[in-house]
């Protein structure tokens, strides 16, 4: 018998307080080398994007993966590539708390195209409402003292 796991999970974190360090002439190299973790870890990537102060994934894990190992995996890998390939000079690293959220594999379409939209969400919605919003969707209970 094999281990047979499809969760979805939808991840959000942001830059290190917030501040749109990412610049987006980077974007797709960005995009790229976080693609890439996902494979290297036999991780599937349904859709991910990224805006200059956070970013957006909907995946699925190898069943030996830990969540929380494959976020701090991405996060510590970009973080020391970005600087070593001096790009986005003014990124100071991830937040070290992070957002993730089960979806029903009915709604993988909807997430994906609302991943895929970011740019155009963010003219209407900065990053803080829309998160926000996410918690409160989910009836995640939080502290207003960690937003700004």
């Amino acid at each position: 018998m094999s281990t047979y796991t499809k969760i979805l999970y939808h991840i959000v974190f942001c830059t290190k307080g917030h501040k749109p360090t990412l610049e987006m002439q980077y974007r797709e190299k960005i995009l790229k080398y976080i693609w890439g973790i996902f494979k290297n870890k036999d991780c599937h990537l349904y859709q991910i994007n990224i805006m200059e102060d956070h970013l957006h994934i909907l995946c699925t894990l190898h069943p030996s993966l830990k969540l929380a190992d494959l976020i701090k995996s991405i996060k510590v890998s970009s973080n020391s590539w970005l600087k070593e390939e001096s790009l986005c000079s003014h990124f100071d690293g991830w937040q070290v708390d992070y957002g993730a959220f089960t979806v029903s594999w009915e709604h993988k379409d909807i997430v994906i195209n609302y991943i895929k939209n970011q740019q155009e969400h963010h003219k209407r919605f900065d990053f803080i409402t829309e998160y926000k919003k996410l918690l409160q969707d989910f009836e995640i209970e939080y502290d207003e003292k960690y937003f700004p």
